[in-house]
C-alpha cells in the first residue's frame, strides 16, 4: 500500500454501453500483472462483472474498482456502468476520481451515455482523457472516430497516438510525443498461447505510408502543448527541439487543467497498446494530493479540506454492497489523514461511533487485509453496520459532511406487492437493503391508492432489482397497474338533508342534518361551516356532523375518489331527546354528503406534473409533437448546458407513467427529464369512462 497521496491514481472507465470498458479494464490489470491472466465478458470470467445478473446479460450493473501498479505507482481503477439506467453508478465514480478515461468504440463513434459522462465530467471539473478502443474490429475506423470526437467536444480534443494498421491488422501505436512507433506482433515468450496473455510491444520504425501523416499531426500536437506555456512556446518558436519530458509534463499540466483532452488508441481484444495506456494513465493522471480541496458542510459553512495524508481522518462511504458470505461491506474513499485498524471515528449523519475493526482493500469482488490507508486512496471496510452510502465518518466533535453529487430523480414508477404473505413481513426491510446497495433506487408507500411504489431509472433497471430482491433477500413481488391519485369535486351548488333512524329496542339511533355544498376554487381543499340556530342540533353533535363529512369525502364520491375543494354547511336538522348521539349524527351528514354531491355536477380531476424535459436540439420537433399527443401544455423552451434545449410543459401524470422509456426511444438515449405534482385540472369528459371507478 503506499504511504504517500502523490504514489496513487484514482481513474474511472466511463463511456456507452458496448464501447469495450470492462474488456478494457480487465486488459489493463492483465498487462500490468495485476491479475494471471484476462478474463471474458462472454464467459463470465472478468475482474469487474461479478455480480449474476451482470454474468448473465453482459452488462455493468454497478461500478467495481480493481488497482493496478505502474512504475511503483498504485492506480485504482474504477468500471462503471455504461447503460442508460445505472448513469448514477457512473455519477458517483466520478465524484471520487481524479480522471475519467472516456472510452469511444472505434467502430460507434460517439454515442448517448458518451456524451452524458463527458457533461458529467465536465460540471465536476474532472480532467478526461479519451480512448479509441476496438480498432481491431470490423468497420473501425480511426479518422471517423477522431472527427466525431472533435465535433462533438470541441475544442482541446488532441490525438497524442495514431494507429498502425486498419481493423484486423490494427497491430501497433505511434508516439507522436517522441516520433516513435510500437508494433505488437507476439506474446510474451513463454505465455500460453489462448488469447489472454497480453501482447509484448516493440519499438520499430514508423510505416512509410503514415510517415507524413504523423509528422503533420505530431506538429498540431506541439503546437497545442506549447500554446499554454510561454517559455516552451518561445523555445518551440525559436526552431529548438523539445524533450518528450519536457512535453509530456507540459501536457499533463493541459490534462489537469481540463484545457487538454489526449486521445489515445488501442485494442481491449488483442492487447495492443494497453500497455502504453497503463503508464499514460500514470503519467497524466493528477495525484489526489494536486487536485482542488474538496469542500465539506459543518452546519451551515463550508471548508476546504485538502488531501493530506497528516490531516484529520475524513473518509465518506462511496459505495455499499453485501452477499452471503462477506456481510455488509463499505467501499469508502479516504479524504484526508491516514487510517489504521481499530480506529473509532463518528457517522456524522447517525452521530454513532463506528469501530474500523478491519481495513480491507478490494479488486472486483476480492477483498486483502491491509494495515495503513492514506488520503487520496479507497478502503473497503466491513461491518459497518449503521453506516450507509453516502454518509461521512469523521473524528468526534467534527461534525463535516462530503457531499456527494446530486443523483437523478427514478424516471419510472412501478407499482410491487408481495406475492406472499411471508414476502409482505419482509419486503421492506428487504427493500430498503437494496436502496442502501443503490442509491439511485427509491421506494414510497401510497396510503391513498395502498401500492408500494418503486422508483426506477428504465425497465432494465427494474428487472436487476427484482432478481437481486429474489437472490439477495429471498422475497418474491409480483407487478402490479400503477393507480393514479384521482380526485372528485363540484361545479355547482347544491342541498340535501340526510337521515338516520334505527330502532332495535331500547335506545335507538336518531340523526337528521341539512347541508349544502359549493365549490370551491382548486387548491383550497374544504371548509365546513356550522350555520344552525335554535340547537335544531345539539352544539355536542355538530363534530359529529363534520367528522361525517369529511370520512365519507375520503372514501370518495360518485366515481370512488377522495372530494376535494368544497365547502360544506350544516344549517338545520333534528335530534331526539333520547335516541340520538354522535353515531346518528356522522350517518345522517355522511347520507347528506352523498345526495347533494350527485346534484352539484361532480367532476373527475386529475394531477398535473410540472416536466422538465432536456433533449438534443435536432430532436426538439418530434419530442413536442409527442409531448402533445400526452394532452400536455408547453410553458416553454429554453436553451441547456451544452448545445441541449430544455422543454418545460405540465402534462398529466396518468399520461407519463411509461414516459422514460418513450423518451429514450426518441432521442436515442439522450433526452431526460425531471417531474414534479403541479396541480389537479379537470379530466377531459370522453376520458373519464376510460379511467372508471376507483379500486382499493
Amino acid at each position: 500500500m503506499p504511504h504517500d497521496p502523490t504514489a496513487i491514481r484514482n481513474v474511472a472507465l466511463v463511456g456507452h454501453h458496448g464501447a469495450g470498458k470492462t474488456t478494457l479494464a480487465e486488459a489493463l490489470l492483465a498487462a500490468t500483472g495485476a491479475i494471471p491472466r484476462r478474463g471474458s465478458v462472454e464467459k463470465g470470467t472478468t475482474t469487474m462483472d461479478f455480480e449474476p445478473e451482470e454474468i448473465a446479460r453482459q452488462l455493468s450493473i454497478s461500478t467495481a474498482m480493481a488497482p493496478f501498479t505502474v512504475n511503483g505507482v498504485k492506480v485504482n481503477l474504477l468500471d462503471t456502468p455504461g447503460y442508460a439506467d445505472f448513469s448514477s453508478e457512473m455519477l458517483t465514480a466520478l465524484a471520487s476520481v481524479d480522471l475519467a478515461v472516456v472510452v469511444v468504440s472505434a467502430t460507434d463513434g460517439v454515442q448517448a451515455q458518451t456524451e452524458d459522462a463527458w457533461r458529467a465530467a465536465n460540471r465536476l471539473g474532472l480532467p478526461r482523457v479519451i480512448v479509441v478502443n476496438k480498432l481491431d474490429r470490423e468497420r473501425a475506423d480511426f479518422d471517423r472516430t477522431l472527427a466525431d470526437i472533435r465535433a462533438t467536444f470541441g475544442t482541446g480534443v488532441a490525438p497524442v497516438e495514431l494507429p498502425i494498421g486498419h481493423e484486423a491488422d490494427f497491430h501497433g501505436v505511434i508516439d507522436l510525443l517522441d516520433d516513435t512507433a510500437t508494433h505488437y506482433d507476439t506474446p510474451a515468450p513463454g505465455t500460453p498461447v489462448d488469447g489472454t496473455a497480453p501482447p509484448v510491444g516493440q519499438e520499430g520504425p514508423i510505416p512509410d505510408d503514415l510517415v507524413d501523416e504523423e509528422h503533420s499531426v505530431h506538429e498540431q500536437l506541439i503546437e497545442g502543448i506549447v500554446v499554454g506555456d510561454d517559455d516552451l512556446m518561445e523555445r518551440y518558436l525559436n526552431g529548438e527541439t523539445l524533450d518528450y519530458a519536457e512535453l509530456e509534463k507540459s501536457l499533463a499540466g493541459g490534462v489537469a487543467s481540463g484545457t487538454v483532452f489526449p486521445v489515445l488508441c488501442c485494442s481491449a481484444t488483442s492487447g495492443v497498446g494497453v500497455d502504453r495506456l497503463a503508464r499514460l494513465i500514470e503519467e497524466l493522471c493528477p495525484t489526489p494530493a494536486s487536485r482542488p480541496p474538496v469542500i465539506v458542510q459543518a452546519g451551515a459553512t463550508t471548508t476546504e479540506v485538502p488531501c493530506d495524508a497528516g490531516g484529520q481522518t475524513l473518509l465518506t462511504v462511496t459505495k455499499t454492497f453485501t452477499d452471503n458470505h462477506t456481510g455488509k461491506m463499505s467501499l469508502c474513499k479516504l479524504v484526508s489523514g491516514t487510517l489504521t485498524p481499530d480506529t473509532v471515528l463518528v457517522n456524522t449523519r447517525s452521530r454513532q461511533e463506528e469501530r474500523l475493526h478491519a481495513l480491507q482493500t478490494i479488486s472486483g469482488r476480492l477483498t486483502t487485509p491491509t494495515t495503513v490507508v492514506v488520503a487520496g486512496d479507497f478502503v473497503a471496510i466491513p461491518r459497518l453496520n449503521e453506516t450507509h452510502t453516502g454518509d461521512t465518518l469523521a473524528p468526534k466533535g467534527q461534525p463535516v459532511t462530503v457531499p456527494l453529487p446530486q443523483l437523478p430523480e427514478p424516471a419510472l414508477g412501478v407499482a410491487v406487492k408481495p406475492a406472499t404473505r411471508a414476502d409482505d413481513d419482509k419486503l421492506m426491510s428487504a427493500l430498503g437493503r437494496l436502496c442502501d446497495e443503490d442509491p439511485s433506487l427509491t421506494v414510497t408507500r401510497d396510503d391513498e391508492t395502498h401500492q408500494t411504489i418503486l422508483g426506477v431509472s428504465g425497465e432494465v433497471h427494474l428487472a436487476v432489482t427484482l432478481e437481486r430482491l429474489d437472490r439477495k433477500c429471498n422475497v418474491h413481488v409480483e407487478r402490479e397497474e400503477l393507480r393514479i391519485a384521482y380526485r372528485e369535486t363540484i361545479t355547482a351548488a347544491a342541498q340535501a338533508e340526510g337521515k338516520h333512524k334505527k330502532q332495535s329496542g331500547g335506545h335507538g339511533q336518531f340523526g337528521v342534518c341539512h347541508l349544502k355544498i359549493e365549490p370551491l376554487p382548486r387548491g383550497e381543499g374544504f371548509t365546513f361551516h356550522d350555520a344552525v340556530v335554535g340547537g335544531a342540533i345539539p352544539r355536542q353533535y355538530i363534530p359529529a356532523v363534520e367528522k361525517g363529512v369529511v370520512e365519507t369525502m375520503e372514501v370518495g364520491g360518485l366515481y370512488g375518489y377522495p372530494i376535494v375543494d368544497i365547502a360544506v354547511t350544516v344549517d338545520d336538522g333534528k335530534a331526539h331527546s333520547v335516541d340520538s348521539n354522535e353515531v346518528s349524527f356522522k350517518m345522517a351528514a355522511a347520507a347528506a354528503i352523498r345526495q347533494a354531491m350527485a346534484e352539484a355536477g361532480p367532476i373527475l380531476l386529475e394531477p398535473i406534473s410540472r416536466l422538465e424535459v432536456t433533449i438534443p436540439a435536432d430532436c426538439q420537433g418530434d419530442v413536442l409533437g409527442d409531448l402533445h399527443a400526452r394532452r400536455a401544455r408547453i410553458i416553454g423552451t429554453d436553451q441547456a448546458d451544452d448545445g441541449y434545449q430544455l422543454v418545460i410543459a405540465t402534462a398529466p401524470t396518468a399520461e407519463l407513467t411509461r414516459y422514460a422509456i418513450d423518451l429514450r426511444a426518441r432521442t436515442g438515449g439522450r433526452g431526460s427529464f425531471t417531474t414534479t405534482y403541479d396541480h389537479y385540472d379537470t379530466v377531459p369528459e370522453h376520458l373519464v369512462a376510460s379511467i372508471g371507478h376507483a379500486q382499493g
